[in-house]
């Protein structure tokens, strides 16, 4: 099988540059082992998060570090075995999260949050999709009226990047949200962000309209991938050859582990998250994402979804899902949530880098190699934004957003 271009990966970000390469004439084919969007992207707390122009930061503060190395939290989980396999990356983060570095960093990451909403509309409005895309944001509650104080310094400091926030107060927040409980000494309305009732339907409405415009999908191994003269080649489930000029690495976690053969090591490395559906009892029921506690309850298609923080563990370790075993009772006072979906939680991964930005662009030493990972905690929010973005620098047109900060030779 021929094509122009082999797009390895079927999460939302290699799907979003797979439509966008056969939009401006490319013919493309995407290759994954499962189906598309049932890794990372399956799982998300289903938010296009135009809010989020602040990187999640290493904790600098001696208190939360304490609080962290306890390993008693909801957010943060970690298996000791895995710590020091992840003491160089982990070094780089909390280096990069120090107050010298971070407002750079910070704003070349915005450079690509500031476009989210708008690439997701437009994707959407052509793969028909617009109705699972709602622009009613997200709430996030607090117990603490110190918390609350700080976020609201931080919703300050994101109207410099265009961000929009109200600030909401008990009465208000019961109006809002009804089912919730009462308590709360406030909250965050984050307005801005689009709230998705499936990510897996959305996922797959871009790959349909990728389809229709001549695209194909195909099951394969990405780790067969190998030179073809000047170009590519991989190996397809059926045992096909699929041959093109170009490849484009959009694996998630896994894509480090593909570039090292071809010289390139980036340090990657994963924080795990996990999700739980359970029904509501009775006529309740949420409007809107609704965070508190370090987890979120947003409402899906398949019930009210409890999403944790971030878990460390080593590669291919067991699911330990503590975090949601953490949440559940504490959800279950904040909303009536009833029985579960799913008999077990579900697990994705979020490729993340030290310095908090993705790696984007032509691979170093390697002709025709383009790399797109390292999207951390918002691939499915950057999707479409990187889709373009690579398919502008593949096809050279001009980048509608500076890709220098992300370009893979920082590392």
């Amino acid at each position: 099988m021929q094509a122009d271009v082999m797009v390895l990966g079927a999460g939302m970000v290699g799907v979003s540059i797979a439509a966008h390469l056969q939009k401006r004439g490319k013919q493309v084919v995407l290759v994954d082992r499962r189906h598309p969007g049932e890794e990372a992207s399956y799982g998300n707390g289903g938010m296009v998060q135009r809010e989020a122009v602040f990187p999640h930061p290493f904790p600098r503060e001696f208190s939360e570090l304490r609080r962290i190395a306890k390993n008693r939290s909801v957010d943060v989980h970690f298996h000791w075995d895995a710590l020091p396999g992840l003491a160089k990356p982990l070094y780089g983060y909390w280096r990069n999260s120090a107050a010298d570095r971070y407002p750079t960093i910070a704003r070349d990451w915005a450079t690509l949050i500031e476009t989210c909403l708008d690439e997701h509309k437009k994707l959407s409005a052509e793969a028909g999709s617009t109705d699972l895309l709602r622009p009613v944001g997200y709430l996030r509650a607090y117990e603490s009226r110190e918390a609350l104080d700080l976020d609201l310094v931080k919703a300050d400091m994101a109207r410099d990047f265009g961000v929009n926030s109200t600030a909401i107060d008990p009465a208000k927040l019961a109006e809002m949200e009804p089912h919730l409980r009462t308590g709360f000494v406030g909250a965050i309305h984050w307005t801005d962000p689009y709230s998705c009732s499936s990510p897996h339907a959305l996922t797959l409405s871009y790959t349909a309209l990728f389809e229709r415009l001549g695209g194909k999908f195909v099951l394969g191994d990405a780790a067969t991938l190998a030179r073809n003269g000047a170009g590519w080649r991989v190996r397809t489930n059926d045992h096909q050859t699929i041959e093109a000029g170009d490849a484009v690495v959009a694996l998630g976690i896994s894509s480090a582990r593909l570039t090292q053969k071809f010289g390139y090591n980036p340090p990657l490395f994963g924080k795990r998250g996990y999700h739980l559906h359970f029904k509501p009892k009775g006529n309740a029921g949420l409007t809107r994402p609704v965070a508190s506690n370090g987890f979120l309850l947003a409402p899906m298609a398949r019930g009210i979804r409890l999403t944790t923080g971030a878990e460390f563990a080593r590669p291919f370790a067991e699911p330990t899902p503590v975090q949601i075993k953490r949440a559940e009772p504490i959800a279950r006072k904040l909303f009536p949530l009833d029985d579960a979906v799913e008999p077990e939680p579900w697990m994705g991964i979020r490729p993340c880098t030290p310095d908090m930005l993705p790696i984007l662009g032509p691979a170093p030493g390697q002709k025709g190699l383009w790399l797109a990972f390292g999207h951390a905690h918002q691939g499915f929010t950057l999707g479409p934004t990187t889709g373009r973005l690579m398919a502008e620098m593949m096809t050279g047109d001009a980048p509608f957003v500076d890709p220098a900060p992300f370009r893979a030779e920082r590392f």
